[in-house]
């Protein structure tokens, strides 16, 4: 090589391409453009007007905006209170907000208690280990334990004032008579999820309130033996409701199985579907009761002067 830094080798120029190559490299680019051209298309198109949209949400109402409205509006999800509800009757300092945070709170009860179920066995001798384990080895077990048996408390709390403020704003009175049925029964059953889950820690303190409480069954009327009306219709402590509740005559391993079952899956699915009636109901009686149903507050204070 020479050593002039100016003199450079050149590289050998390709040959042009022959006619079909040529055509053949334009029919390339022209699909590859085409190519892009589609998916910009499908990127600005609405994903609900896709097969796959339609395959999952399906209706026979054609797409206008009055059906559109109506998809809403029928929809729970989308939208929980009827189309015209009064602007008093969802303001904070009237509700409390009561339903919402005990809604809330069975949530978080739900979601803690399938993962406690993880590390716990509903047998005598290991459910109290288990709670050992739980609290002291588990990562972050102790919280999970105090989350679940807090939002129980609270729960409780909640829906006893959630029952109060009904009342005390009337909101209890027909066409609402139905819901406040349900509204007791889902009290009811509240009340024995907390009872029920007394008994799962299998300690002294779960061991003895149940002791009581199903001692206090006894005397229900009908169904326990010492109750009114119990002993005519054939009831003894071997079948009465006591003896059903515990599965035998001692609180032990049966009484046990039996309170993991109710807590866990019985009154649980029983009390999601009393929700779902009570969430719909409230909807079909035209929302929540409010404290002015033709007059706003402040229209009122204005028309007393």
């Amino acid at each position: 090589m020479s050593g002039d830094p100016k003199q450079t080798t050149e590289k050998p120029k390709s040959a042009p391409p022959s006619g079909n190559g040529a055509k053949n490299g334009d029919a390339n680019e022209e699909s590859l453009l085409d190519k892009t051209r589609e998916g910009v298309e499908m990127l600005k198109r609405d994903p609900r007007e896709g097969q796959l949209w339609t395959s999952v949400f399906r209706h026979k109402l054609d797409d206008s905006p009055r059906n559109r409205s109506l998809a809403v509006l029928s929809n729970v999800f989308l939208h929980l209170h009827p189309a015209k509800i009064n602007r008093d009757a969802v303001r904070y300092s009237f509700t409390w907000g009561m339903g919402g945070i005990t809604f809330f709170l069975f949530v978080i009860l739900t979601l803690t208690g399938v993962f406690l179920m993880f590390y716990y066995h509903p047998t005598k001798g290991q459910a109290f280990r288990d709670i050992l384990y739980l609290r002291h080895d588990v990562p972050f077990g102790n919280l999970l334990r105090n989350m679940h048996r807090w939002s129980a408390h609270a729960m409780v709390i909640t829906v006893w004032l959630h029952m109060l403020r009904v009342f005390m704003t009337g909101s209890y009175k027909p066409p609402r008579e139905f819901n406040w049925g349900v509204g007791v029964l889902l009290l009811v059953l509240t009340m024995l999820l907390s009872f029920t889950g007394y008994l799962l820690p299998d300690d002294q303190l779960g061991f003895w309130a149940v002791t009581v409480g199903t001692n206090m069954a006894r005397a229900t009327p009908l169904l326990g033996h010492e109750g009114p009306f119990g002993s005519q219709l054939g009831m003894t402590a071997f079948n009465d409701i006591r003896f059903a509740l515990l599965g035998g005559s001692i609180v032990d391993s049966n009484a046990l199985l039996r309170a993991y079952i109710w807590h866990c899956i019985g009154i649980p699915i029983v009390a999601s579907v009393f929700m779902i009636v009570h969430f719909w109901r409230i909807r079909k009686d035209g929302s929540i009761s409010g404290p002015a149903p033709i007059m706003l507050a402040h229209e009122f204070k204005g028309w007393s002067k």
